[in-house]
């Protein structure tokens, strides 16, 4: 079976076989036990563990599965449906930083009725591990957004959910037409969160910015407010957030001592197609 990828040495194209994935070059790739292959060469890993940790990838997971941000899956899900509609698109939906494959996963399962393949890729093994257990019937592969191992204009829809931005690669491996969705937080994401971790908080920056080869279709607002009543909730939720590697002590111990915290979640999707 040919995959959605391409090998990350030469740029061939590369064939599923049992636990292995091959170009015709002679490069080979072994597909893990979970599902996933890893196409992150070794001189395009910036440390011996990119991406994120185990903790992480542990804490968003557990945080996740509890439902609270599902507007924002449902809305992807929905504007993905509709982008499935444009005519003569590639039908594959890319999921660029998929994490553990919690937005994927629900991607796939409204996609494939509609004929679409779905890949996703992220830096961090940890998530990958956990994203390819998750997804069957996706590819998952342990990537740089950077060096995407996808042919040119191969996606039709490509998601990036609080991932790092790589909009060059995003425009080639996006067909013309094909549709962008990318997720930022809005300008009170987390406020509650934020009111305990820092004396003076700061609201999120908003701004449509133009990118070469794109234009925008709309900006989606979504916004949904819930109540952790578990302390583990709430530290899964802080262990999942940048705020967790820059946070004073002083911010922590507070948290700690919450036993209930209700919480604005504010997202917005930029809904943008390629030119």
């Amino acid at each position: 079976m040919e995959s959605l990828f391409f090998c990350p040495i030469c740029a061939a194209a590369l064939t599923r076989e049992g636990a292995v994935c091959r170009c015709e070059a002679g490069h080979s790739f072994d597909i893990a036990r979970e599902g996933y292959v890893n196409l992150l060469p070794a001189n395009r890993q910036h440390s011996k563990a990119p991406g994120d940790d185990k903790t992480m990838a542990s804490a968003r997971t557990a945080f996740l599965e509890g439902g609270w941000y599902s507007p924002l899956r449902d809305e992807l899900c929905k504007l993905s449906l509709e982008a499935a509609e444009a005519p003569a698109l590639p039908p594959v939906l890319l999921d660029a930083g998929c994490g553990e494959g919690w937005y994927t996963q629900k991607l796939l399962e409204v996609l494939s009725p509609k004929g679409f393949r779905v890949c996703g890729v992220d830096l961090s093994k940890p998530s990958v591990k956990r994203a390819a257990k998750r997804c069957k019937g996706a590819e998952i592969a342990v990537a740089s957004l950077y060096h995407l191992p996808i042919p040119d204009e191969k996606v039709g829809i490509l998601v990036n959910c609080f991932s790092p931005l790589a909009i060059d690669e995003f425009r080639r491996v996006l067909a013309p037409g094909g549709a962008f969705l990318y997720v930022v937080p809005g300008p009170r994401h987390l406020w509650e969160l934020k009111e305990i971790l820092y004396e003076n908080p700061y609201e999120n920056p908003e701004k449509a910015e133009e990118y070469p080869g794109f234009c925008y279709q709309s900006i989606v607002p979504v916004e949904t407010v819930f109540t952790l009543s578990d302390p583990a909730q709430i530290r899964a939720l802080f262990a999942m957030t940048p705020y967790a590697w820059k946070t004073p002590k002083a911010g922590v111990a507070r948290l700690s001592a919450l036993s209930e915290l209700t919480v604005t979640a504010q997202f917005r999707i930029h809904v943008l197609r390629r030119l």
